[in-house]
Formats: structure tokens, C-alpha cells, sequence
């Protein structure tokens, strides 16, 4: 009984995990409606990327939404007012269906920023 429980406990332990990662898929995307297929990651894919690029002037904006499978993370971001870019990984099971949270996150921050900004110049000192 012991022998056959330790064989069968080492052909567990042997075996490869059937299923890898798995994670949404879509390249250069208007939105994340477009981002709807699964891919398959290979055995050198540990993350699920997200990258997002946008911009933006006056009644014109345009973004872009890439998602997949990649062996390394180069998480970060960089929001300019008028250009945005950031990339967020993670690594579990079709883990990277929303946006890139950086980015809006970013937003907030810029509108706070710009919203003392014009305070500071409206009211000056006396503030």
C-alpha cells in the first residue's frame, strides 16, 4: 500500500502542469470590448500584460489597447497631460481584463494638480 501510494505520488509531482497561464488578447485595440480572445501562454510567458496608449487635444483622442502573454514585466507608466502610456502585468488566470488602472489613476492626480494650480493662481497669496 505505502509502495503504490509513493509511486503514484511521484508520477504527480513528475508531470507537468497541463494547462499553463492563460490570458485576454487583442493588439492595437480601440477599447477593451475588443479585447475578448484568450491565448494560450508558452511554457517562457509568466505574465499577463496590459499596455494602454493614448492622447489627446481639444475634441480629438485616440487610444490604443494591446494584451498578452510575456516572459518579462515592464510595469510603469508615464502620463503627460496630453500622452499616455502604461503597461501592467499580473499572473493568474485570464487576469488582465480591465484597463491599464495606472493611467486613470494618473488623471486624477493631473485634474487635482491642475485644479491647485488655477486656485493658487486665482487667489495668490491671500489663499
Amino acid at each position: 500500500m505505502k509502495a503504490s501510494f509513493a509511486i503514484l505520488l511521484a508520477a504527480c509531482l513528475s508531470v507537468e502542469q497541463a494547462l499553463g497561464l492563460v490570458c485576454w488578447y487583442c493588439d492595437g485595440a480601440d477599447n477593451n470590448w475588443g479585447c475578448w480572445r484568450w491565448q494560450f501562454c508558452s511554457n517562457s510567458d509568466n505574465y499577463c500584460a496590459t499596455t494602454y496608449i493614448g492622447a489627446g487635444i481639444g475634441g480629438y483622442s485616440s487610444q490604443s489597447i494591446s494584451k498578452g502573454c510575456v516572459p518579462i514585466c515592464p510595469q510603469g507608466g508615464i502620463n503627460v497631460g496630453l500622452a499616455a502610456a502604461s503597461v501592467s502585468c499580473c499572473s493568474s488566470f485570464l487576469c488582465n481584463i480591465s484597463g491599464a488602472t495606472s493611467v486613470r489613476i494618473n488623471h486624477a492626480v493631473l485634474a487635482i494638480g491642475i485644479l491647485g494650480s488655477l486656485l493658487y493662481f486665482l487667489f495668490g497669496p491671500r489663499l
